[in-house]
């Protein structure tokens, strides 16, 4: 506790919000130009209302009230939406920690509060408010994300929302995508952008409302050859909604979004690669696709002013197939000079099948001359995976799929998970300003697995002890908040998380390892505080402190065989030990010229800052390593307690400044990332492979204008430059896929668009 840099937050925290570089925030959504007028002022009001940064306390059908929450509108944000570039566009987050490896801008790999980032799976990831990850239990990883340009808000929860939508340690992350004009029969939209490297995006929509039906339904074409070599990609995106509202409390939906991508993955490369030249590729060969498809439908009611429901009916059909020559570094792809030909890829598909329902309740309540709100829901899932690994594919360098030899995976797997969950949380109101938010949640759990690991040399199977196990968990919270002003309010909150055992945990990557057969789930918890608000119409903060625990983390020791001779050993795949992570997290934007001159004719000059520091550190972590060979093979033991955690830098700092007036919106933006680690026994010097060592620190500055033309500003030109001063530098070291190794982040790009709304 004592290393941890307090006294450095106000200071900092305060040179940055006036030193800054930022994204168009209270500048888009304050009045440009009031004059003395009685219509003009009550115009001011209004739209000052609508650029809060943080939910109601009664958000639809969820309760935010004393939790922090972050709510993001791309449309606001000067930024490269084209590329779902999540730097820019969640700047506001602080303490958001992103793996920059994917030029595509197809995977995002985000997390928060020193979680993992990879493909953010430590966040309960939903696209209108229904899951779309691979399995939200067995396989979290979220290989489809919409595009940006289709996005109304970003719906961020951390703490106790695992109490409403899941167990994760992250919270909910929720991509609420556009619906129709409400005004207009039809309303079509078109941008179409170019860029750097070969880039080019055209987002095409249409919607509007006809009689009851409102709908809405885009198509997105992406395409680029990406920063480094054997980076291309091709990205096409479909969905519609359909919303019929055949009574004044009844609406039904229905939606359906599709995804296809072909993205080719350059490699890692060595420390001694990056320092030559961070742009080159060690991989031509490699590469993923992934088709998504994902149905829903949806039912609200409002059976009275004090009751509403929603019911949301889910699937989805997808895969997740790659190719490639995945050998370690320094292994080079090359000709093998005696057959002249490449050697064999590997191919991996897995196949994902999943079906949902969660219906949500909530009532408003009277009890003790007060009204109250009572949050209520049922959730049932089921999940199937099959994956198949390790197919000999062929010698080719194109995105083939083709099995060679017997035409048979080495390994073989089929998972299932089922999820039946209940909540409900109660809004209680003790006074005008005190209310408390209890919750509870509970999850039943079944996971089953079967298949095999490698042939044996007479090609019989290596088959697993089929896997099956079951849990019923029940997580509690509480919440509470205190309304200082009318603008501004002090939170605070506790709440249980867990993260289930994943499927790659009771399937060892080698034959030779074994599963301890009591391998139970992570559990812990989050406690935060913090006071936030709005401060007239020029200026809103969040500034919080929390703390998270993160118990039985499961890892891999080597242990002697019990029973076995003298020198033998075994990978024991266990729970290992605890985490602790606490930190200040805090946000600011100042609309700063009319602070001082309370003159909106004047032109916006918005600053924000988002900072976070961070000490995640192991509480325990017991490791073995071996000396000697043979019978004089000796295990020594030793503890990892007081490291960093992987992943986590101690601080992270997004700073920003605005310019807009009359249509004109420039943007810049400067990050801060400190120095992390990539493994948990703090590696400095980097093993010729790369995969361990240090992530070292970086700046990166990005720029971005939006100008909007003609009546009701239906024309739109756009662009930017990202990485302006060019910076080389890395966010991830990869153990395998897509790597292995260090995986740049792209230098300087550019891009440029014209959008059009009719």
């Amino acid at each position: 506790m004592s290393s941890f840099p307090y006294r450095t937050f106000a200071g900092l925290f305060a040179s940055v919000a006036f030193s800054a570089v930022c994204q168009p925030g209270l500048a888009q959504r304050l009045p440009a130009a009031p004059d003395t007028t009685r219509h003009q002022n009550l115009s001011e009001v209004t739209v000052t209302g609508a650029a809060t940064h943080f939910a109601a306390p009664v958000d639809g059908t969820t309760l935010t009230a004393g939790r922090r929450n972050e709510l993001i509108k791309p449309r606001d944000v000067n930024a490269n939406l084209t590329q779902n570039n999540v730097r820019q566009v969640l700047a506001r987050i602080p303490g958001l920690m992103v793996w920059e490896n994917d030029g595509s801008g197809q995977q995002i790999n985000i997390a928060t509060r020193g979680l993992s980032p990879n493909r953010s799976w430590e966040f309960n990831t939903r696209q209108n408010g229904y899951d779309m990850s691979a399995d939200a239990f067995g396989y979290p990883e979220a290989y489809y994300n919409p595009p940006m340009e289709a996005v109304e808000r970003i719906q961020l929860l951390r703490g106790g929302a695992g109490l409403q939508f899941g167990p994760q340690f992250g919270g909910l992350l929720n991509y609420e995508l556009k619906r129709g004009s409400r005004d207009k029969k039809v309303e079509i939209e078109t941008s179409n952008t170019a860029g750097s490297n070969g880039l080019f995006n055209s987002y095409n929509a249409v919607g509007g409302t006809v009689g009851k039906v409102n709908y809405y339904a885009y198509y997105r074409h992406r395409q680029g050859d990406g920063w480094r070599p054997y980076n291309q990609f091709t990205v096409d995106d479909l969905h519609g909604n359909v919303h019929v509202a055949l009574t004044e409390r009844l609406t039904l939906g229905a939606e359906v979004s599709y995804l296809t991508d072909k993205l080719q993955q350059p490699g890692g490369l060595t420390d001694a690669q990056f320092a030559q030249d961070s742009r080159q590729s060690t991989r031509s060969r490699n590469w993923l696709s992934t088709p998504w498809l994902i149905p829903a439908l949806t039912l609200d009611y409002k059976a009275t002013e004090r009751t509403r429901l929603s019911l949301k009916t889910f699937g989805l059909v997808a895969s997740r197939s790659s190719v490639g020559f995945v050998a370690g570094l320094p292994a080079p792809d090359t000709v093998n000079r005696r057959t002249r030909q490449f050697a064999a890829r590997q191919v991996d598909r897995d196949e994902y099948r999943n079906l949902g329902a969660e219906l949500r309740l909530t009532e408003d309540v009277d009890f003790l001359g007060r009204t109250h709100t009572l949050a209520t829901g049922l959730r049932a899932y089921r999940a199937t995976t099959t994956r198949r690994q390790r197919g000999t594919g062929t010698t080719s360098s194109d995105f083939d799929l083709t099995l060679t030899g017997d035409g048979r995976f080495t390994n073989e797997f089929d998972f299932t998970t089922t999820n039946a969950a209940a909540f409900a949380e109660l809004l209680l109101h003790a006074g005008t300003r005190l209310s408390f938010t209890p919750g509870l949640r509970y999850d039943y759990l079944r996971n089953t697995g079967s298949g095999y690991l490698g042939r044996a040399a007479n090609g019989t199977e290596n088959r697993i002890p089929n896997q099956a196990s079951r849990r019923n968990v029940l997580l509690y919270g509480l919440g509470t908040e205190f309304q200082v002003s009318p603008t501004t309010n002090l939170y605070a909150n506790y709440s249980r998380a867990f993260r289930p055992v994943l499927f790659g945990d009771l399937v060892p990557p080698a034959t030779s390892d074994v599963i301890d057969p009591n391998l139970k789930d992570a559990r812990g918890y989050t406690a935060e505080v913090g006071y936030r608000g709005n401060f007239k119409s020029w200026l809103r903060f969040d500034v919080g402190y929390f703390f998270l625990n993160y118990e039985d983390r499961i890892g891999t020791i080597r242990r002697p065989v019990p029973g076995g001779t003298i020198g033998q050993t075994q990978q024991f795949r266990t729970n290992l030990g605890r985490t602790q992570t606490h930190g200040l997290e805090a946000y600011a934007e100042l609309d700063l010229i009319h602070s001082i001159t309370g003159n909106f004719n004047l032109p916006h000059l918005d600053l924000f800052a988002a900072l976070s520091l961070l000490d995640a550190r192991y509480g325990s972590l017991p490791v073995t390593t071996l000396t000697g060979t043979g019978p004089s093979t000796q295990i020594v033991e030793s503890n990892l307690e007081g490291n960093y955690v992987e992943n986590a830098p101690r601080q992270t700092l997004r700073t920003g400044l605005t310019f807009a007036h009359q249509g004109l919106s420039i943007t810049g933006q400067f990050s801060h990332v400190a120095k992390a680690y990539a493994d948990a026994s703090n590696t400095e010097t980097a093993p010729t492979n790369a995969q361990t060592g240090v992530i070292p620190a970086y700046q990166v500055a990005d720029l971005s204008a939006t100008w909007k033309l003609g009546r009701d500003s239906r024309y739109r030109l756009s662009g930017g430059v990202n990485n302006v001063f060019d910076a080389r530098y890395f966010t991830r070291r990869s153990g395998g896929y897509p790597g292995p190794g260090i995986l740049p982040a792209d230098g300087r790009t550019w891009f440029a668009g014209l959008g059009l709304t009719l």
